[in-house]
């Protein structure tokens, strides 16, 4: 029975220094693996034990990282175990095939894409036009798919945030709040559709998935078992769902209890 483990990446397996949440003394602190470089200083990171359990995790199943990030961006993680043959990107833009992505693939999400939803040159140009310069730091697009902002969040209006949902729910848009990037997403992109294609390739009877933001919800509702750490959007506004398993940890000690779930569910499944 083949199994698959569908997984974001960002504050779910691998955390940012600012993300790590390490509330214990130092002496008792994890040892910490880092598992992306950018611009020559190290960003991410994972516990030790995480890196072994997802390295002893490819002999039991076949693992997909799931993410938001563009292609250059995963492409950058340096992730323990074997490289992984499918990997979906650009919040299911994007299927990477041995690290490339998979043209047809792309190419009906786009169809689809374009033929229920506004175009992403409105949206930009709204966001531009209403987003004030005193809490912006970025405006981004990625993969010409989807358009993000980088915002101090502290001083981001949340009557501002409700707003623009509202006005990207009306043509078929999706917004979300994810630490410090605000992301405006059309709908039909979605890392579920990605993740059940994926299982169609491999013949996987069992998938396991785990996020913890609010574009990771589709994910979790697409999978058999599933897991979202103790912090986040999900967990901040309490969302759960059958065969969903909210966890107490927070921070990089909910990544590596993940995995560990992960193997754990691989391992007990008949092969």
């Amino acid at each position: 029975m083949p199994v698959m483990v569908a997984s974001d990446l960002d504050r779910t397996l691998i955390y940012s220094a600012a993300a790590l949440a390490l509330t214990m003394p130092d002496a008792r602190a994890p040892r910490l693996l880092c598992v992306e470089v950018h611009e020559s200083r190290p960003l991410s990171y994972m516990t030790e034990t995480a890196a072994r359990l997802l390295t002893e995790l490819a002999d039991s199943a076949v693992f997909v990282p799931t993410t938001t990030r563009t292609r250059k961006q995963y492409l950058r993680i340096n992730l323990p175990g074997p490289a992984p043959e499918y990997a979906i990107c650009a919040n299911g833009g994007h299927l990477l095939v041995d690290g490339v992505s998979d043209a047809d693939w792309h190419r009906r999400v786009t169809d689809r894409v374009a033929g229920e939803c506004a175009p992403l040159a409105e949206v930009r140009e709204h966001l531009l036009r209403t987003a004030d310069p005193a809490w912006v730091r970025k405006h981004r697009v990625a993969e010409d798919l989807f358009a993000y902002l980088v915002v101090e969040r502290e001083l981001l209006p949340g009557d501002w945030v409700k707003e623009l949902a509202v006005w990207a729910e009306n043509r078929g848009w999706t917004v979300s709040l994810q630490g410090r990037k605000l992301y405006a997403v059309p709908k039909p992109l979605t890392k579920s559709a990605a993740v059940r294609e994926v299982a169609r390739r491999t013949g996987a009877d069992l998938v396991l998935g785990a996020g913890d933001s609010l574009l990771d919800a589709d994910l979790l509702l697409a999978v058999d078992r599933g897991w979202r750490p103790g912090h986040g959007e999900l967990a901040d506004t309490g969302w759960t769902a059958p065969g969903i398993t909210a966890l107490p940890e927070r921070g990089v000690l909910a990544g590596e209890r993940i995995t560990r779930e992960f193997l754990g569910a691989a391992a007990r499944t008949p092969r």
